[in-house]
């Protein structure tokens, strides 16, 4: 057994299969002697596994006509501008464990950055939310240590909406892989056991306050929205009307 503490970058390339063979035997047996990261990678897995069940069919969709050479039109970006779209799409993909989201060459960073925000927050949603015995890392009786741990390793300070006026009760959050760097998922639960959650990343450059977006990934309903740094998904199999009630609740809550 190696004398390396095993990172949980590493943890992230093993679910990947990107380690070396011998490093990855070495991890291997340390998730054989650790519950706790074993079910970690357990559940990476399961979110690779949604991605690539949401967005695989994308890999066999043919290039659209107006993004084939010689078919440049006044409306398109630069062909620099471009290739950077296209080459933070790969590396977003690479990031996820998945291939086969496309960029439209007519969508603004700012766009592209918020409708990858739903969907990653929409598949956390379908992964997590049906978990009985292990939905959550840290559970709401901890909620304190909570966020202290998931405001160091996002690197600011975070708030946990209370939603009990609303009629869910916390249930507690985990940490997740973003798109560029950790994010957090708080999740929450009504008296009939319908969950939502709440998604939460953070970028290095802040943004200007954006109003509530709806987007639908299968029966998974999300309301996102920009908050500076900040960028918000709340996420539930619920209808729109019940999903923006809560949203304006937790916004309200985190803008008092």
């Amino acid at each position: 057994m190696s004398v390396h503490p095993v990172t949980e970058a590493e943890l992230q390339a093993y679910v990947d299969g990107r380690l070396p063979a011998e490093r990855a035997t070495e991890v291997a047996q340390h998730l054989a002697q650790h519950g706790d990261d074993a079910q970690r990678v357990a559940a990476y897995r399961r979110q690779n596994d949604a991605l690539q069940a949401a967005y695989a069919p994308l890999l066999a969709a043919a290039v659209p006509a107006r993004l084939q050479p010689g078919q440049q039109r006044r409306w398109l970006l630069p062909l620099q501008p471009l290739l950077q779209h296209y080459a933070v799409a790969a590396a977003l993909m690479a990031v996820s464990g998945f291939a086969g989201w496309q960029l439209h060459a007519y969508v603004a960073g700012e766009r592209t950055q918020t409708v990858y925000l739903a969907r990653i927050a929409a598949v956390a949603h379908a992964v997590y939310s049906p978990e009985v015995r292990h939905p959550v890392e840290v559970g709401a009786d901890q909620e304190e240590h909570l966020v202290r741990w998931l405001s160091k390793r996002l690197g600011t300070g975070l708030k946990i909406p209370h939603l009990a006026e609303q009629g869910y009760s916390l249930v507690g959050g985990r940490l997740l892989p973003g798109e560029r760097g950790p994010a957090a998922q708080f999740m929450y639960q009504d008296s009939k056991g319908q969950r939502l959650t709440l998604y939460v990343r953070v970028s290095k450059e802040a943004r200007e306050q954006t109003a509530f977006r709806f987007a639908q990934e299968n029966n998974v309903g999300v309301f996102y929205w920009l908050d500076g740094r900040l960028g918000y998904a709340l996420s539930g199999e619920t209808d729109r009307a019940e999903l923006l009630r809560v949203a304006d609740a937790v916004y309200r809550q985190l803008n008092p």
